[in-house]
């Protein structure tokens, strides 16, 4: 749903593109350090249950996951290497921001909630390793109802409405998240079945 959104979002990341291209920075160091910094972020502020401001530096960092692929296209340096970097730091930075919020619940003592945000993890691997598993044998898996751009934002903006003080976001925006996650792994499993099962 949100690759409607790109093109504007690459429209307003341009002039930075251009800017850091001038600079001499390479689409891979701009992956590179959007996952440190979200890493940094997530695992930094969020095992201490500072919500809000641990998904302000993970949001920020987060745009790197867009900039990447504005200045590979804009220096005509795309490559495979890049498209490899780029999918497996994505697991790093979403294993990030779980982890951090588990380390919260379990502090707390909420144990369920921590079951749950491990549940989105995995089901969003599965998600990702579905789709690339699929492509990795020939097939088409572009299916989906939560994808990782929709993921990411279900996630940072319960946090970031539960650093503000909204009773139940966190936990509202998990459980969707959870629900929404498990549907679009079954409906690639079941897309890549109709694909290779005879029917």
């Amino acid at each position: 749903m949100l690759k409607l959104l790109r093109p504007a979002v690459t429209r307003v990341l341009t002039p930075l593109g251009r800017a850091l291209a001038r600079g001499g920075v390479s689409p891979n160091a701009v992956t590179a350090i959007g996952t440190l910094g979200v890493a940094a972020g997530a695992l930094g502020f969020y095992p201490r249950g500072e919500l809000f401001w641990g998904t302000l530096v993970v949001g920020l960092f987060a745009f790197a996951d867009l900039l990447d692929g504005v200045l590979a296209r804009m220096l005509g340096t795309g490559s495979t290497w890049g498209a490899f970097l780029d999918s497996t730091l994505d697991r790093v930075g979403d294993a990030a921001i779980f982890s951090g919020l588990i380390l919260w619940f379990v502090s707390t003592g909420d144990l369920l909630l921590a079951s749950v945000a491990l549940f989105c993890l995995v089901a969003g691997a599965v998600v990702s390793y579905a789709k690339a598993r699929a492509e990795g044998l020939g097939l088409n898996c572009d299916v989906g109802l939560a994808e990782r751009p929709e993921r990411l934002v279900v996630v940072l903006l319960a946090a970031l409405l539960a650093g503000l003080g909204v009773p139940y976001a966190l936990a509202a925006g998990l459980w969707l998240l959870a629900v929404v996650s498990a549907f679009t792994a079954a409906q690639r499993i079941l897309h890549v079945y109709r694909q290779t099962v005879p029917t």
